[in-house]
């Protein structure tokens, strides 16, 4: 016997810790974002225009997955509409249903939206990890619930596989890369010692959970000296509409063992930084920057390269460099994901319809793997 019961307090889903925390770990290609701990931060800063909606599915009484989800109000070119989708909102690459099965998950929390009343105009399940961990179960989930579910592409992330060895990923690059990335190395070293530094403590529970707010802020430091700091996007480390977000954050990754924090260092000078987050041996890389007075030396480009190189040696399996700048990721990557997204429109929400119409002329134009359009609702 399957029941859902829906949650839409976000104070109450902490007497589901025990059962998230048991669960994520059997989630294929969990994620850092998918985490109670990350959700609780986020919502502080970011839930209050927002209506929590997370689905416990248990089977005969025992827990077997959770589907969170989220209706939030954006703006379109047809005016506001309500928006049921995943809470990721562009902060990781991926998103889905939490434990070892996300097939009955995502049915039973679909067929759950389907029976109760509506508050939404569009289910827009983004973030789909379609060609990796979904494998179609959200279409067909979608379609066993009564939607009519629409796809297309989200975004693009080059990604980095960990497996083998260093050696053997550094020698598939092409030649003249891995020459521009030695000569700059030389030429960093000729101006002083140089020196990494990677931070990714164990979490406090290993009594190992200090924040370590002077290396935050040498990456928050870094950032502001360079494009970032007059950025206006509101994304980067330095930018004060996330900045209380991120250092909440920071704090949360730190205490429970997800942060990964990388540095390099001239003459002991912070020269460039990666900030990450981790889950097991996945990565997630947030923001980069460097300082710009290096830039001819290429400090970025040395910071990668022992970054990767240690995460061979320790056993990382996946490097994740986000969505965005891909002609300066390319040289790195193995593999560029694709997320996608797939929508139901109402046929009796008038409004979406001609949201509909725009989709179809976008997937005609286009395809429905661009993603230079697929930004919006």
């Amino acid at each position: 016997m399957v029941h859902v019961e829906e949650i839409n307090d976000i104070y109450k889903l902490s007497s589901y810790r025990l059962v998230w925390n048991s669960l994520l770990p059997q989630t294929a290609g969990a994620t850092f974002f998918q985490s109670l701990d990350w959700l609780e931060v986020y919502w502080k800063h970011y839930g209050e225009d927002q209506h929590l909606r997370v689905m416990v599915v248990c089977s005969n009484g025992r827990p077997i997955g959770i589907l969170p989800l989220v209706v939030r109000t954006e703006a379109t070119r047809v005016g506001p509409v309500r928006v049921l989708t995943y809470p990721l909102h562009g902060w990781g690459t991926f998103y889905g249903p939490i434990g070892p099965n996300p097939t009955a998950t995502l049915s039973a929390g679909l067929q759950h939206i389907r029976r109760t009343r509506r508050d939404w105009d569009l289910l827009d399940l983004r973030w789909v990890d379609l060609d990796g961990n979904d494998h179609g179960r959200t279409e067909a989930a979608m379609q066993r619930a009564g939607f009519d579910p629409r796809k297309q592409a989200w975004d693009l992330a080059p990604t980095i596989d960990l497996q083998g060895t260093w050696e053997q990923y550094w020698n598939s690059r092409t030649k003249k890369w891995r020459h521009n990335v030695r000569r700059l190395g030389r030429r960093l070293a000729e101006r002083g010692k140089l020196s990494f530094l990677r931070y990714r403590p164990e979490g406090a529970a290993h009594g190992d959970g200090d924040p370590r707010w002077d290396l935050y802020d040498a990456c928050v430091g870094l950032a502001q000296r360079s494009w970032q700091g007059s950025s206006t996007n509101g994304t980067t480390l330095s930018h004060a509409a996330v900045s209380d977000y991120l250092r909440d954050t920071h704090a949360m990754a730190a205490r429970t063992g997800s942060l990964d924090l990388n540095l390099l260092l001239l003459d002991d000078r912070p020269i460039a930084f990666a900030y990450n987050y981790h889950y097991r041996d996945r990565v997630y890389a947030l923001r980069k920057g460097f300082d710009p007075e290096s830039a001819a030396l290429g400090p970025g480009i040395a910071l990668t390269q022992r970054l990767l190189e240690d995460s061979f040696l320790r056993g990382d399996s996946r490097y994740d460099m986000g969505v965005g700048s891909l002609d300066v990721k390319r040289y790195w990557q193995t593999s560029i994901a694709t997320s996608y997204r797939f929508t139901h429109f109402p046929i009796t929400a008038a409004r979406v319809q001609l949201l509909r119409m725009k989709r179809w002329l976008q997937d005609k134009i286009h395809g429905e793997r661009y993603v230079g359009c697929a930004r919006t609702a």
